[in-house]
């Protein structure tokens, strides 16, 4: 019996034009483009990309699921709002969660991404010493300059998320990757998130490197919980 392929090459096309066109908006929102409250309009993000409007259908129906945009019946797309004091502390209760577990099973497999943890670490703190100066020199900080920190900080907890060898796991924490990433972008307002970041990164590394999955575990509790106590006084102050 002949197997009968579920995809033609059109459908594997088609899917990989919406996937690119999903990445095209997903950064344009991310970088702060367009103002929250905004209407996004297929036809004119269509345009603009010069794509017919259903990959931007497609790609809008995959981007409210992240949250980044909220759509109203009759009247189409909008940039999602700033986050709020609830669904702040909804996010962070999540990351905890998910982010303990995966230190938790990263602990006994860390040799294996251990040079890929220190790069990132390197990184990072290279990230930071640059944020760090041009918030010193001006209060904008270039967006590329932010972009490069943030995927520093990012591929750090990716390669926790990848020792930790649970495919459902690494799925729940990319699912969260877009609000993570807006988030993360709404509570950098001074040098002291950097820093701190960047130090509670360490005492997570080297927990990994002794082998210590319960201090690594503390620590990177320590981390998630430093960045939403910073976040709330970032938004009271």
């Amino acid at each position: 019996m002949t197997a009968q392929l579920p995809l033609r090459v059109g459908d594997l096309e088609r899917r990989g034009l919406r996937d690119r066109v999903y990445e095209l908006i997903l950064e344009m929102l991310l970088e702060g483009d367009v103002e929250p409250g905004s209407r996004l309009s297929i036809d004119s993000l269509a345009k603009q990309l010069d794509v017919s409007p259903t990959p931007v259908r497609e790609a809008m129906v995959q981007l409210e699921r992240t949250g980044l945009v909220t759509r109203e019946a009759l009247k189409g797309y909008r940039v999602a709002p700033p986050l709020g004091r609830e669904q702040l502390s909804e996010l962070f209760d999540a990351r905890l969660m998910l982010e303990l577990e995966a230190t938790r099973l990263a602990a006994p497999r860390a040799q294996a991404v251990l040079d890929e943890l220190r790069l990132a670490h390197r990184l990072h703190q290279e990230c930071a010493d640059r944020v760090v100066e041009a918030m010193e020199r001006d209060a904008d900080v270039p967006v590329r300059t932010t972009q490069d920190y943030f995927e520093a900080d990012s591929a750090f907890h990716r390669a926790i998320f990848a020792a930790a060898g649970n495919r459902y796991l690494v799925g729940m924490h990319e699912d969260l990757g877009a609000m993570t990433h807006r988030l993360r972008q709404a509570v950098l307002r001074g040098t002291s998130d950097v820093r701190e970041a960047h130090s509670e990164h360490e005492r997570v590394l080297e927990a990994l490197e002794r082998g210590d999955a319960e201090a690594a575990t503390a620590a990177m509790r320590a981390h998630i919980e430093g960045v939403r106590l910073r976040s709330v006084r970032d938004e009271s102050a």
